[in-house]
């Protein structure tokens, strides 16, 4: 199934991509849409914008650097795939920078809705966890 206006959905998740957090485009993805990463699970665009909105409220330094975007209209659901990384100081005394790299499939509605947006990592939680405490390691 062909998407829909997928050359300006790509441009536009993109532009959202390197303006992350601020001023994303909520409008691309439907009231129902389901998340999920390593850390959250739920429905709904009104969750999405609050998980946003909190981790723009508790990350500084937020970036999210966009490695890779490919359209996946052969497979079902059709779908697009990104690599990035996301990067923030986290709010500890200390200031430690941590870094997530992962992919995120954004799978597609038959209107190019964002139905679903799935969030994987290359490192589990726990190697997430312990970037916090670099601060404590020998090596600094």
């Amino acid at each position: 199934m062909p998407i829909p206006h997928l050359d300006t959905l790509i441009a536009t998740l993109t532009d959202d991509y390197r303006r992350f957090p601020e001023a994303q485009t909520y409008d691309l993805y439907r009231p129902d849409v389901l998340f999920r990463d390593p850390v959250y699970h739920f429905r709904g665009l009104d969750r999405y914008q609050k998980m946003i909105r909190f981790i723009t409220y508790w990350f500084r330094q937020l970036r999210l650097e966009l490695h890779h975007i490919e359209p996946r209209e052969a497979d079902q659901p059709p779908h697009i795939r990104t690599e990035w990384t996301m990067s923030w100081t986290a709010p500890l005394p200390w200031q430690p920078r941590i870094a997530v790299t992962g992919w995120t499939e954004l799978h597609l509605d038959s209107d190019g809705k964002i139905a679903a947006h799935l969030d994987y990592w290359h490192c589990t939680k726990w190697d997430v966890l312990q970037q916090h405490f670099r601060f404590f390691s020998p090596q600094g």
